[in-house]
C-alpha cells in the first residue's frame, strides 16, 4: 500500500486540498522580517480539520505531530477572518446542489433579536436573599 493513499483519519485527501488551496490568502510579512518558517499551509489545514470533525482540544494537536497547537490556531483565525472556511462551505453547498439538488423551500433562518418572550422584566427585583457579609466588599454609598 502506497503511503499517501493510507486514509490515517487525520490527513485530507489531495481532492480536498486542490479545492481548499486557491482559497488561502498570501501569508502577511512578518513585522521583524525575520522568524522560524511557517508551517505548511495543508499541516495546518490537516491539523484544523481534526479539530473540527474530532471536537478535540486544540492543546491536544501536540500530540498528533500533525502540527503545534499555537500554529493551527494561529492559522485557524487568520483564514477564519478572511473567510476561508466561509467561501468553502458556499461551495460546498453550491456543488452539492448541482450532484443530488437542495430543497431550498424547508429551510428557515431564524435572525430574531428580541428579549425572550417569558424572560422576565428587564428591571426586575432582586432574588430574596440573605447576602454573604463576611469577607465580601459592600457597595459605598
Amino acid at each position: 500500500m502506497k503511503q499517501g493513499k493510507r486514509d490515517d483519519g487525520i490527513r485530507m485527501s489531495d481532492v480536498l486540498w486542490q479545492q481548499i488551496e486557491p482559497l488561502l490568502p498570501a501569508p502577511k510579512p512578518h513585522p521583524l522580517g525575520c522568524h522560524r518558517p511557517r508551517v505548511p499551509n495543508r499541516a495546518a489545514m490537516d491539523a484544523i480539520l481534526l479539530v473540527l470533525r474530532t471536537g478535540m482540544q486544540w492543546n491536544a494537536l501536540d500530540d498528533t505531530g500533525v502540527c503545534t497547537c499555537s500554529s493551527a490556531y494561529r492559522r485557524f483565525r487568520e483564514w477564519a477572518d478572511a473567510g476561508v472556511f466561509a467561501t468553502f462551505w458556499r461551495l460546498g453547498l453550491l456543488q452539492y446542489d448541482e450532484l443530488k439538488g437542495i430543497d431550498w423551500s424547508w429551510l428557515a433562518l431564524d435572525g430574531a433579536m428580541t428579549k425572550a418572550p417569558l424572560g422576565g422584566e428587564k428591571n426586575r427585583s432582586e432574588p430574596v436573599r440573605p447576602r454573604q457579609r463576611r469577607r465580601q466588599a459592600q457597595p459605598a454609598h
